[in-house]
């Protein structure tokens, strides 16, 4: 892309028009005073470098092309993040290294100044997270942006894909530290909802995770794995998931197994693409999506 342009333009000119939807509601306390705390951040998911094969014939190409489209964007996120399966599985530890480096060196040509890291089970599950670690540190952590609490869960290191019971007791000591009216964002890989088990899209104690968030009042979750978006309520907390970077994923239980959707190369890059999050502190969380660009 040769020159900057707007997010609203950016939609238009892909031709989709774009997601606006606003989930959440408005938090208490804030008044327009406070509108200059309001950001946005860009979610990323499921990139699978090192992925070869039909599904993707550009497989080598669709990261970068995504790291220049989100570059190009007029105004640069506060901050990004990936949530996860950053690289494709491999049995080969010295392989799976080789990935997790190729794949930071491209995500170093990101604009924003600050990129944050999860990992998926293609990243972690084999070597409980070991190698991820030594690239990108720890595989679940909290951070706060402008009033708003992030927390990375990691339920993928553990190849059962639990998050178990000593990341749930810092979760909920991490909590107890919060006030039940304080915005969260939870950010995790899988979804901690049993979405569709016999995928392996569920956590098989997630539940324990989301009957901890239950009490706060304002909590939105953002996830990857399931290479589509997808919005799904646990009473209060709103759960959305992001499309892929790589290849696109069936709708749950839509065809007997979870076989990539094919390439169509009347329509490359199809299914994939990226979001952003607008927060407001006086509407809650506003989401739209943006295609993979054709263009680097």
């Amino acid at each position: 892309m040769g020159s900057e342009i707007d997010r609203r333009d950016f939609l238009k000119l892909a031709g989709i028009g774009g997601l606006g939807v606003v989930f959440g509601s408005a938090l208490p306390g804030v008044t327009r005073a406070a509108a200059q705390d309001d950001f946005y951040f860009i979610q990323m998911s499921d990139s699978h470098w090192g992925f070869e094969g039909p599904p993707n014939p550009d497989a080598k190409g669709t990261l970068r092309k995504a790291v220049a489209a989100v570059n190009s964007l007029e105004q640069q996120p506060d901050f990004i993040v990936f949530t996860g399966d950053l690289t494709h599985t491999t049995d080969n530890p010295m392989e799976r290294r080789k990935r997790l480096s190729e794949f930071k060196d491209i995500a170093s040509d990101l604009k924003a100044k600050t990129v944050r890291f999860m990992p998926g089970e293609h990243d972690a599950s084999l070597d409980n997270g070991k190698a991820f670690k030594e690239f990108f540190g720890s595989t679940y952590y909290t951070f706060d942006h402008k009033g708003v609490h992030f927390i990375a869960v990691d339920n993928v290191s553990d190849p059962r894909a639990s998050i178990g019971e000593q990341q749930l007791a810092w979760l909920a000591a991490d909590l107890a530290q919060q006030k039940t009216d304080a915005p969260i964002v939870v950010l995790t890989h899988r979804p901690l909802f049993d979405l569709y088990p016999q995928w392996d899209w569920a956590t098989r104690d997630g539940a324990k995770a989301v009957n901890l968030l239950l009490p706060y009042k304002n909590v939105v979750v953002f996830y990857g794995h399931i290479h589509q978006e997808h919005h799904h309520m646990t009473g209060h907390i709103a759960h959305h998931a992001a499309k892929g970077l790589m290849f696109p994923l069936p709708a749950a239980g839509s065809q007997p197994n979870r076989t990539p959707l094919p390439w169509d190369p009347a329509e490359p890059y199809k299914g994939l693409g990226f979001r952003s999050v607008d927060a407001d502190k006086r509407a809650g969380y506003k989401l739209s999506e943006f295609p993979v660009s054709k263009k680097v």
